[in-house]
């Protein structure tokens, strides 16, 4: 996770200007690039979505598909900070909310963009992470809920396992798992080749250790990193690990994916990104695969949500403004998510079409306490989300829970210092 500090120099001497709406002040374009870091088949259908409905809006535009392959974006900042720094932006390109998007605002590489987000409509928790100075400054495609397990319904059944339901909780997920295991089935799916999917299952873990409280702890920078909660969940991090594919280490985030719907494992945890990969490959909600929120976090939304913004010196700046106003669109979202997994996060989409799992994340996401995840850089600045990272690997490795709360507390020491 280096890269994150790299790309938070960089953003540091990216200059600019955080305009405000740029279309009465720049000429009409044909051209409009488009940087995002989807390229798997769920996520290549989900942006087509967004590229052709802004194509039926704007025909005389062609919009160029520039994306970067690497999960969760690992190979599409490097390459953004890159083209940041030689000032060489893209008219659009991916992020996330929270500090992600303000960071990017912070350095006035992006311009607000109060006029094509709907504030009355867009989730509230949601609309204040995209937030400077009260102006927002970027739009969301959607929100994806992190704290999610998933189940392979046949490798279970013939394991003589139970299916997960609401209120599945951490010890009997581990005795689910040893029953697997003794049955010589791999219990635990893991895309280990993608670092943020390890992140992503030991944030699950410390979210049904320390609860919401805990989690506001976290993000207020008064966690206790060697209290007894998060020993707690380091341990049964840990015991996970010890049921992860053996062949984790080789597998991308959705080639994970792929091997649960195929049988080859019987439990996944991921944001739902999964979900929409699971269906993009044929799998059938209830038939062939089940959803249930992680253990011990049912009473919380763990939200990812990306975001698109536009850059302050788009070279198509009134394109850029017109594509991010239509992903905002109502009907826009909705399609968008049936492609991706994802949720709406206008209140007025209408998800009465989508499936069922998604149908209840939608529910959850407007009825429970919304919380932004650690893992993709939301909650916290660049300094903490790469100590983050750095500790949990440390953990990976040596199974110290002082190891890790050194590497945590180094990350808050980090995070409090002023950027320059």
């Amino acid at each position: 996770m280096r890269r994150l500090l790299a790309v938070a120099l960089v953003l540091a001497v990216a200059g600019g200007c955080s305009g405000d709406d740029p279309t009465s002040a720049t000429k009409a374009t044909s051209d409009l690039e488009v940087v995002s870091w989807w390229t798997s088949g769920s996520e290549a259908t989900a942006l087509d979505v967004l590229l052709d409905a802004f194509r039926r809006e704007n025909p005389g535009v062609d919009p160029v598909n520039a994306a970067v392959a690497g999960g969760a974006g690992s190979q599409a900042v490097v390459a953004l900070a890159r083209r940041l720094r030689g000032d060489d932006p893209p008219d659009v390109w991916q992020t996330f909310a929270g500090r992600a998007v303000r960071g990017y605002a912070d350095r006035g590489v992006v311009r607000a963009v109060p006029s094509v987000v709907d504030s009355a409509s867009m989730h509230p928790t949601i609309l204040r992470s995209l937030l400077r100075d009260g102006r927002p400054y970027g739009v969301p495609t959607g929100a994806h809920r992190s704290n999610v397990l998933y189940f392979n319904v046949s490798v279970l059944a013939k394991a003589g396992v139970a299916p997960p339901a609401p209120g599945y909780d951490l010890a009997t997920f581990h005795s689910d798992l040893r029953r697997l295991r003794d049955a010589g089935v791999t219990p635990l799916c893991l895309g280990a080749r993608d670092p943020f999917t390890t992140v992503e299952l030991f944030e699950n873990v410390l979210l049904g250790s320390v609860g919401v409280d805990g989690w506001r702890d976290l993000t207020g920078d008064t966690l206790d990193w060697r209290g007894t909660r998060v020993r707690s969940a380091l341990q049964s991090f840990g015991e996970l690990l010890g049921y992860a594919d053996p062949q984790a280490g080789g597998l991308t985030w959705d080639a994970a994916m792929g091997k649960l719907a195929s049988g080859g494992c019987a439990f996944g945890s991921m944001n739902d990104s999964a979900y929409g990969e699971l269906v993009a490959g044929g799998g059938r909600e209830g038939a062939d695969f089940g959803a249930v929120p992680f253990p011990g976090t049912g009473g919380a939304f763990l939200a990812v949500v990306d975001v698109f913004v536009a850059a302050t010196r788009a070279a198509n700046a009134r394109n850029a403004m017109a594509f991010l106003g239509v992903i905002g669109r109502p009907e826009v979202q909705t399609a968008f998510s049936r492609a991706k997994g994802s949720v709406p996060v206008v209140r007025d989409a209408d998800v009465s079409s989508l499936p069922a799992y998604q149908r209840a994340a939608s529910a959850d996401l407007w009825t429970l306490p919304v919380l932004m995840s650690v893992t993709h850089g939301q909650a916290m600045r660049p300094e903490f989300q790469e100590g983050f990272y750095d500790a949990v690997q440390a953990y990976v490795r040596s199974r110290e829970p002082d190891a890790f709360a050194d590497a945590l507390e180094d990350a808050v020491a980090r995070d409090r210092v002023p950027p320059r």
